[in-house]
């Protein structure tokens, strides 16, 4: 019972949604309460708080979500029908590993029973949880990290900037993908840029993705978790008072990704982390999670092998390579075909790589896309 690993909502939230209007968004919501458990039959989405910030060597402060949630209740929901619960606060371990173990068991329940828990708070190394919550679902990892840096560092024990190490050496090792959105080069060395490149996996610069968003629409399309860096947005965005970012995703930018990994039929977890505890950044934190939401309610759940009339299929030849497109006829969105070849993972021998149209235009010019390159090189290792 996941119940026994979570601190109720407060009364305090509680006496506030009930001041709230009946259309307010936390009327709407099923809340883990002293003397009541949500029924999770019809819930969707489940939201989680973790105040577990000693990845960060901080302290943990005896912080409470109730402004958070004051923000997010009070807004108003879209045309949604799903439901939603809140599930109230990871309960913290002793030792940061007894806070893992905790999340990773309510997550993964939670994943079985197809809820995405969408988890707030806490040092980004909670990812590492939320990784190994997909441990007995015998399936390969794609992970996207919207951070300002790469976090490859080298410390023993586990931390906020260095989570990522731990995932990629350690087993099991279920990471099939891993992609960088919105990294900022004068914050990464090029070390972790030549092993990002080594690996195959993806990144894309802070300044690529402003110019263009849409080019990690396809990324997000095909990721399992989605974990969020509050310091990948500039800080006068986000009301940070703690530590100052002059550079990022402003508020618009932000929201617009959230909403795209709602969208994506794949995701499954979504966390928003290293946050400033400051009272501002409640506000766009709760704004984030209501893109991810009205996103999810927006999603297709089209995969073109599933259906042959609702898509068309596209033959290219560029560079000796027989390159074969999928274009839905529902959303307009492409994938590009994959053939596996490796006896070593998981995957299947043929699968479907989500894709954007220039990636098809690119082909017809005989330029092979280089996700393409990169998935193709992976499958012989």
């Amino acid at each position: 019972m996941i119940f026994e690993y979570l601190q109720p909502v407060s009364e305090n939230i509680q006496k506030y949604v009930e001041s709230l209007s009946n259309q307010s968004l936390g009327k709407k919501v099923v809340m883990h309460t002293d003397t009541d458990y949500p029924n999770l039959e019809n819930i969707s989405l489940a939201i989680i708080c973790a105040n577990e910030n000693r990845g960060a060597d901080l302290e943990n402060e005896d912080y409470d979500f109730d402004n958070f949630r004051r923000n997010f209740y009070s807004l108003f929901p879209g045309n949604w029908n799903k439901g939603i619960a809140d599930l109230g606060d990871v309960l913290v371990g002793n030792q940061t590993s007894d806070t893992y173990f905790v999340l990773k068991t309510i997550c993964a329940e939670l994943i079985k029973l197809k809820i995405i828990p969408l988890v707030v708070g806490g040092s980004q190394d909670l990812t590492y949880a939320l990784y190994r919550a997909f441990d007995n679902l015998d399936q390969m990892v794609n992970l996207v990290a919207i951070d300002n840096k790469f976090d490859f560092a080298k410390e023993e024990k586990l931390q906020s900037d260095s989570y990522l190490s731990r995932i990629i050496i350690e087993e099991p090792n279920n990471l099939y993908n891993f992609s960088s959105v919105g990294y900022q080069t004068y914050y990464t060395s090029q070390e972790e840029i030549d092993l990002i490149d080594k690996l195959f996996f993806d990144a894309y610069r802070l300044g690529e993705i402003i110019k263009n968003p849409a080019i990690v629409e396809p990324i997000f399309r095909d990721a399992d978790i989605i974990s969020l860096d509050l310091k990948a947005i500039r800080s006068a965005d986000l009301g940070n008072e703690t530590e100052f970012y002059p550079n990022g995703f402003d508020g618009r930018e932000i929201c617009s990704l959230a909403r795209y990994a709602g969208i994506s039929d794949k995701v499954s977890v979504f966390g928003i982390f290293n946050q400033f505890y400051s009272k501002n950044e409640n506000h766009l934190i709760a704004q984030l999670l209501w893109y991810f939401i009205e996103g999810y309610h927006f999603r297709t759940y089209e995969y073109p092998f599933e259906e042959k009339t609702n898509y068309n299929k596209y033959i290219v030849l560029a560079d000796d390579e027989e390159l074969v497109f999928y274009k839905s006829n529902r959303s307009e969105r492409w994938w590009i075909e994959i053939n596996y070849n490796s006896i070593y993972n998981k995957t299947t021998k043929k699968t479907l790589l989500p894709c954007t149209h220039d990636d098809y235009l690119a082909a017809c010019d005989a330029e092979i896309p280089e996700r393409w390159w990169k998935a193709h090189k992976k499958s012989f290792y």
